[in-house]
């Protein structure tokens, strides 16, 4: 369609000024909701293109608005900003300068992507008719950051929304390809605490005490067996126990052991199913045992899940955009969690994975994300811009179409 003519040249010219944005973020990250320099980086790059901007008040967000004053969709388009709490082992001129934090999960090639984006459709905007707002987001790891700015009204900004779309770079993946699916594209992930609670003693007379330890350690095996049995395989489920902590010294059997670990799964019904079965595995085991447990669940984030229509759609897009040898579809979802997820149950819409991975390795081979040896493959960026930007376009011209 012409509004897509020379779109992704457009966007190669941009490639520089992305780079250089997303080493700037690379090399100083920042964790959490509260993200000052990021949030001042995405500002000053923005500011001369006349959007009408607005900043977070219970976090660093930054919204952005474009509104062609000509009646057509609302489009919303996201790039989450926040780093991991990890130190970085790589090798790069701008690696991470920030003691315990590590831009490991392409948060900082989203937020260059999409600045570029904004400035290729101000530049396009007369091919362009409705509104699009940039949602850059703080605190996907973990701090639901797009919860807070769903609380903060960014749906309603410009009275409500027809589409929403976000991209997640991945190593994974060959470098400027897109891949998605309709349904769940990520898992949910939920968080458990699980607390045995035995009998202190010597360790030279565990039958005066009651030992927690080796109950833990069943309770980990038992909920394995849990998954694999009472789960169906074809709508899957993951629960990893990834913490254990009993215990200070040899001769001492203590009174409490602590299993800490995550529950995922890519349906609300097995998610609810793992969560009653794996209270239940863990108490049973317990009380074989004449110990008792306390059973603690965090709730995370929900099901990721595409409108089936709009990822159909995505893929055509990336398809017509970017080449027949660009544009997959994906056989399963991915076990990992986005909070993408809450702007997906209130708007139709779609997240994609641009592939990244370094021109030099194999994308089976690759440190993935929230690896501290994580590269990508920077020119990828080009693709990323152009589908950004085309998702608003294309929408637009579909809009006019009808």
């Amino acid at each position: 369609m012409d509004a897509l003519s020379r779109l992704l040249d457009d966007a190669t010219a941009l490639l520089d000024g992305a780079i250089e944005l997303r080493r700037d973020l690379h090399a100083h990250p920042e964790l959490g909701l509260d993200l000052p320099r990021t949030q001042r980086a995405i500002v000053d790059r923005l500011a001369p293109l006349g959007l009408t901007i607005t900043l977070g008040e219970a976090l660093s967000s930054v919204t952005a608005i474009l509104d062609t004053g000509r009646p057509g969709p609302t489009v919303l388009l996201r790039a989450d900003m926040d780093a991991l709490p990890m130190d970085e082992d790589t090798e790069l001129d701008f690696k991470s300068t920030v003691s315990g934090a590590m831009h490991a999960c392409g948060h900082d090639t989203h937020v260059a992507m999409l600045v570029e984006a904004a400035h290729l459709l101000v530049a396009r905007s007369d091919d362009l008719d409705g509104k699009v707002i940039f949602m850059f987001q703080p605190g996907e790891e973990g701090h639901g950051g797009a919860v807070i700015m769903l609380d903060e009204g960014i749906l309603e900004k410009t009275g409500s929304v027809d589409l929403a779309f976000a991209i997640h770079a991945t190593p994974s993946i060959p470098a400027g390809a897109i891949a998605t699916r309709g349904g769940t594209i990520m898992a949910s992930s939920d968080e458990f605490v699980i607390q045995v609670i035995g009998r202190g003693g010597h360790a030279s007379t565990p039958y005066q005490a009651l030992d927690p330890i080796p109950i833990a350690c069943e309770i980990v095996l038992a909920s394995q067996v849990m998954v694999t049995r009472s789960i169906n395989a074809f709508d899957p489920a993951v629960v990893t126990v990834a913490e254990i902590k009993a215990g200070t010294t040899s001769n001492v059997i203590p009174e409490n052991a602590l299993l800490h670990g995550t529950i995922r799964a890519v349906s609300a019904r097995t998610r609810s199913q793992v969560h009653e079965n794996l209270e239940r595995v863990a108490q049973g085991v317990a009380h074989a045992h004449g110990a008792q447990v306390d059973f603690n669940l965090r709730l995370g984030y929900p099901v990721t899940v595409n409108d089936a229509t709009v990822a159909t759609w995505c893929r055509s897009l990336a398809h017509d955009l970017l080449g027949a040898q660009r544009s997959f579809e994906m056989p399963a979802p991915v076990m990992g969690a986005e909070d993408f997820s809450y702007v997906l149950e209130k708007v139709p819409g779609a997240l994609v994975f641009l592939g990244m991975c370094p021109v030099t390795m194999q994308p089976h081979e690759a440190p993935p994300n929230h690896s501290n040896r994580m590269l990508l493959e920077e020119s990828a960026m080009a693709n990323g811009i152009a589908l950004y930007a085309g998702v608003a376009l294309a929408k637009s011209a579909e809009a006019k179409a009808l």
